[in-house]
Order: C-alpha cells, then structure tokens, then sequence
C-alpha cells in the first residue's frame, strides 16, 4: 500500500485562530500543511504570504507545503524558504525559466514541485521531471477554495503515474481541488499519493473523524 499523505489546506482554516487550526488538524492525523499563496494576478485571489508561514513554523513539525500561485515566481522564493517552507511549487506559466525556478528551490534548501492547471498539458514534464521532489495536478481552476472536482484531472494523474513509475522516480503525486470522502478513493486508484483537502476538512466539526474516514476510503483504493 503506497504511502498515503492528507494536507489540509489552510486556506479553508479559520484565519482568526489560524495557530491553533494548524496543530489542531496536525493532532488530528494530518500529515502536511498545504499553504496556498495567491497574488491577485497570477490568480484572482490574494491570500497570505511570508510572514504568515514564519508565523506558524513553530508551532508544528510537520512539512509546509508551500503552493505559490504568483507571477512572477523567483522573487518570492527564498522568503518562503527562509520563512520555513519545506515543498515549494510552482505553474510553469509563472516562470520565465522552469529549470532555473527548480534549481533556485533547490539551492535554497527546499523539495521542488511543479504544478498543473486543468487546462495546462504536461509536457513540461518531459524535460524537468527527474528533477523534481513533487507533482502537484490541480483538478480544479486555481484562485478559491471549495470548487468542485474536474473529473478530467484523473487521466492526468494517471498520466504522471506512469512516467513516475517507468522512471523509478521518488516523486509525490499530489492532488488538490475538490478533493472529499467520496472521491479520495478513485483519486488514489488513479495514482495520487498526497491529497490536498480545505474545505473538506475545515469545514467538518471533528477534524479527526474526517481524516480518519479518508484513510479508510484510501485503505480501500
């Protein structure tokens, strides 16, 4: 059975007490914390940046995984890595120079991750994939949380699994959007190790039973 991963995303956290969510959904069985960053221009949507991963960096030792939906990108990264971050990923619409992007992650320390729109081909894939820590398909058109699954997202997944797989490579293949109970057992069938849920978490009463009924959905995938 493959190494299952639940990253809720903070997103859907309540902001006013976003400390306390943060270990609250770590004590609850979580394995990462998704940070989604959004600058209004890349997507339209601004959400939190730096300051906020070096605010919650303490308080948890589980990974930060840092999802930069900005443009342009290579500014911003070595704040987010000085800030705490462990996985940093990126749109390759975002850069100028994917190779360069991944090698600058890198040097500063973080995993490398490169991430997919619905409507974004992966053929990027073919020239940078042995150099990445993390793929990351979105199956849902990035800028809010809450929207609902495209279905298409699955084939690609599929898709990246193959290569991963024909390669020998030690990639995460992670998912995020729409993302729920009932559907995180045929995202893992099609491939996915790493699961990105907001809402889907945030929004329940009881973190724990949440994260639970999804590792039994995956027991079964």
């Amino acid at each position: 059975m493959p190494n299952y991963l639940i990253a809720p995303s903070i997103l859907s956290a309540n902001f006013a007490k976003l400390g306390e969510e943060v270990v609250n959904v770590i004590d609850a069985g979580a394995d990462i914390i998704h940070f989604d960053v959004m600058d209004n221009h890349y997507v339209p949507n601004l959400t939190i940046g730096p300051l906020v991963c070096e605010a919650i960096r303490p308080l948890t030792k589980a990974p930060i995984d840092v999802h930069l939906m900005v443009k342009p990108v290579d500014r911003i990264i070595p704040d987010f890595a000085k800030a705490g971050a462990n996985i940093i990923s990126f749109h390759p619409e975002a850069s100028e120079h994917i190779d360069r992007t991944i090698g600058l992650i890198k040097d500063q320390g973080c995993k490398a991750g490169l991430v997919f729109n619905p409507a974004t081909p992966l053929n990027y894939l073919d020239h940078v994939i042995e150099k990445l820590d993390l793929v990351l398909i979105m199956s849902v058109n990035p800028g809010f949380g809450g929207q609902k699954f495209i279905p298409e997202a699955l084939n690609k997944i599929r898709t990246v699994r193959r290569m991963i797989d024909e390669k020998g490579l030690d990639i995460m293949l992670e998912i995020d959007g729409g993302v729920k109970v009932d559907n995180i057992q045929e995202v893992a069938r099609a491939g996915a190790d790493t699961f990105v849920a907001g809402s889907a978490i945030y929004n329940t009463p009881d973190y724990r039973a949440t994260i639970s009924q999804m590792r039994a959905e995956l027991a079964k995938a």
